[in-house]
């Protein structure tokens, strides 16, 4: 395909120019290292780019890098808090009050995380388009699907017989279906808790603190990764410390794993999220947070239960609003409209462009209509708003596999393909605790809300609710059930479809029920509404590589991206904001209660401890969420920084970077290297990190 050279060179410079300095979030194989090193001064060279890579981890959840030889991982506190809770009991509170495992027999195991690390790309956008060419909107988006297990499938067949090993391979869809590749992973699926500290340090300020900055949290965890044999992984390529961190106006670079940006969107996708999908989903998660509050305070094991999905609700809350607040801004949406009309000029202006283009901007307005019509059965029914529970998650997953492993490859739902069912498994067979309060509290508010927006005398509703109320439909469910046993659930997987089938428990028929409803419900979205989004997006994406090439990056797709930036602060409401925060003032400003409360252990080591310790830092780097845990390096490819969050400005990333207050926070290395040393006396820890 014509993507990036089409026209492209005679517009690159002129575009370039235009762009926000350090605003992109690159692909390793599309990085602009010319435009790097005008911006920034650094040359960034291939075997840095390489170093990097390897070094770079995408967890379950988070980023993390290798920073020892035999398989050491550093990441987030929050990106290990379900790993701290999974190995919490009534009795010992991990995530409050830490964990560190003094030799490598202690480390404990993570059920349910991973750790990947890109070894190998391959751009396959020509065979995506050659498989779709000249088909209509639903046949094109079937034919995608179909193509894509495939080259998944053959390149995992592939990689067994090679000499590198099993590659672990998935579709990645770059600016919004211009461009398809195959990332290649080695996974590693053993992974086990080396080091937290107490929650009350690592996310010290808490709600009223998060996306703000001055900040003082140690957010940080300690991971390992171990191999097939049981025994640490031997990684060469890692990152070292420099414990001294950066300074003050320094370029510094973030390799991650963004989730998720939407800033290719047109702009009635935007006025999409911002009318339609934005406030109802604030109203409903600002109701569960609230009865989770209500929970937690019902009881110290309630509060340490409800304690990590109360956590991720909050943050998610803040995300939101601000995400809305960014879509009520008159300028970014008046920025969205200038951009999007520059483009369509530009079409307008080529003929044979704007023959083959045709007018996708209007195809989506008219799918986005179509999907407001059909939107709340598919987000309650098949997305899972009316079932919030970790056991029906459990029992759909169940029912579907059964189902789809019948069938062929390619003719299975995607999540279902050959490449997905070990990852499915293991989460089926992780012994995660299940906690019977939490899961009615979640499916029967759940419920209700299905009732609520859905109308009483909706089909599934009736179905559901005709003689049973949300609450005793959640509680008979929860507490028939069986499946918070892994046992019994890899009975069920082992067993297939006849064991499936077979099954009385009270989830795997609830599941069950409402299996049929549910596909076609998700059957028709996908033919009515996603179908043609695709192939407009894709119209609208071939248009673009026309115009641009890639002196754009591409949105978030949580895979591995690299940003580049300086340390700065910024100016707001006429007051300087520094870049650093110090030890010193994170014991002026703790209060003794929560979320503002020091851990005992600083307490008593704050004799012991240098005051003027840089604590945490801001930076220009243009991240989101799927970046914490990702490394702040400098341009000798050390660690420089620990990545964990944003200022409040930095929400509106998903749509747009603002350079003068976006900001990207960090921890700092003198921080981490102080609190192992003096506070948590984790010697074997520092040594292994290359302390002296």
């Amino acid at each position: 395909m014509r993507r990036s050279s089409m026209l492209a060179a005679l517009l690159v410079l002129s575009f370039s120019a235009a762009a926000f300095a350090d605003e992109g979030m690159w692909t390793f194989h599309d990085f602009p290292r010319e435009q790097v090193k005008r911006a920034v001064g650094v040359d960034l060279s291939g075997a840095w780019l390489d170093q990097v890579r390897m070094a770079t981890i995408r967890l379950s959840n988070c980023t993390a890098s290798f920073v020892s030889a035999d398989g050491l991982i550093l990441t987030n506190h929050h990106c290990a808090e379900s790993c701290l809770d999974e190995n919490s009991t009534s009795g010992q509170n991990l995530v409050a009050d830490g964990f560190l495992a003094r030799t490598r027999e202690r480390e404990l195991k993570c059920g349910q995380q991973i750790a990947d690390v890109l070894m190998q790309t391959e751009n396959v956008t020509a065979k995506i388009l050659a498989a779709t060419a000249g088909l209509a909107a639903k046949a094109a988006n079937d034919k995608r699907k179909s193509t894509i297990t495939q080259l998944e499938q053959a390149c995992e067949q592939q990689s067994r017989a090679s000499k590198s090993g099993p590659l672990k391979c998935e579709m990645v869809d770059l600016y919004e279906g211009g461009q398809y590749w195959l990332y290649k992973y080695h996974r590693y699926t053993d992974v086990r808790l080396v080091f937290a500290p107490e929650r009350a340090i690592a996310a010290f300020g808490g709600d009223p603190d998060n996306f703000q900055f001055p900040r003082w949290c140690l957010d940080m965890s300690v991971l390992r990764a171990y191999g097939a044999d049981g025994k640490p992984a031997a990684t060469p390529a890692f990152l070292r410390f420099r414990a001294g961190g950066p300074k003050l106006g320094e370029a510094v670079f973030v390799s991650g794993h963004p989730g998720s940006t939407q800033r290719l969107l047109t702009v009635a996708e935007l006025e999409n999220l911002r009318n339609h999908y934005l406030p109802r989903w604030l109203l409903r998660s600002s109701e569960l947070r609230g009865r989770m509050i209500q929970y937690g305070k019902t009881s110290p094991e309630a509060h340490r239960i409800v304690e990590d999905p109360l956590n991720g609700i909050e943050n998610s809350i803040k995300v939101r609003r601000k995400q809305l607040d960014a879509l009520l801004d008159e300028r970014l949406m008046k920025s969205k409209g200038d951009e999007e009309a520059a483009l369509r000029a530009k079409v307008a202006a080529d003929p044979a462009l704007a023959a083959a283009t045709g007018d996708p901007w209007g195809d989506i307005g008219r799918a986005d209509a179509r999907g407001e019509q059909l939107y709340l059965p598919y987000l309650y029914m098949e997305q899972g708003a009316g079932f919030n529970s970790r056991l029906f998650s459990y029992a759909r997953t169940l029912v579907r596999a059964a189902a789809e492993r019948a069938k062929s490859n390619t003719a299975r739902l995607p999540e279902y393909a050959d490449a997905a069912l070990p990852r499915l498994q293991q989460r089926l067979e992780a012994p995660v605790p299940v906690y019977p309060a939490l899961e009615k509290l979640t499916l029967s508010f759940s419920l209700e809300r299905m009732r609520e927006w859905l109308g009483p005398d909706a089909p599934i509703v009736r179905q559901l609710l005709a003689t049973e109320s949300p609450d005793t439909l959640a509680a008979r469910a929860v507490d028939g059930t069986r499946l918070a046993d892994p046992a019994v659930r890899k009975r069920l997987w082992d067993g297939g479809t006849a064991a499936v089938n077979a099954s009385t428990d009270p989830m795997i028929v609830l599941a069950r029920d409402i299996d049929a409803q549910s596909r076609g419900v998700r059957s028709t979205y996908e033919d009515e509404v996603e179908a043609p989004i695709e192939a407009a997006s894709e119209k609208i994406a071939h248009a673009r590589f026309v115009a641009y090439g890639t002196s754009l990056s591409p949105d978030a797709t949580f895979t591995l991206r690299l940003t580049y930036g300086t340390v700065r602060g910024w100016s707001e409401d006429g007051h300087e904001v520094e870049p650093f925060t110090y030890l010193s003032r994170l014991f002026e400003r703790a209060t003794g209660q929560e979320p503002f409360r020091i851990p005992d252990s600083w307490q008593q080591a704050r004799a012991e401890l240098d005051m003027q310790t840089k604590f945490d830092l801001a930076t220009t780097s243009d991240i989101t969420g799927g970046n914490s845990g990702s490394p702040l390096i400098d341009a000798n490819g050390q660690l420089v920084g620990l990545m964990f969050d944003g200022n409040i400005h930095s929400i509106a990333g998903d749509y747009w970077y603002d350079p003068e207050l976006n900001r990207a926070v960090a921890v700092d290395p003198t921080i981490i290297f102080e609190a192992l040393r003096k506070v948590y006396k984790a010697n074997e820890l520092l040594s292994e990190l290359g302390a002296k």
